[in-house]
């Protein structure tokens, strides 16, 4: 049978200071309760891993991170945008 392992992966002080900063420039207050850690999903006796991502949701819209990443994710993971441009990309959804 197989087994799979869920550990919690907590997002990064530094990666959420951005995510806040970010918000808080285009007069966003993000609320906690709008982000959803990640995790990471093991499956044992084998070295398959995944690591989900950190969900957070800005005015309606899914923006997915990952800790120690310099990129972003906007609905899915098929389009990667820097980091850097978190604001000017929320200030778009406005």
């Amino acid at each position: 049978m197989i087994s799979i392992v869920k550990k919690k992966n907590k997002i990064k002080r530094e990666l959420l200071s951005k995510i806040e900063w970010a918000c808080s420039l285009n007069a966003i207050k993000l609320e906690h309760k709008m982000i959803f850690e990640g995790c990471l999903r093991i499956i044992e006796h084998t070295n398959l891993a995944y690591v989900e991502p950190h969900r957070v949701i800005i005015k309606g819209k899914l923006f997915l991170f990952f800790n120690e990443c310099d990129y972003f994710y906007v609905g899915d993971l098929r389009y990667k945008y820097p980091l850097s441009h978190l604001k000017d990309y929320i200030e778009r959804l406005l």
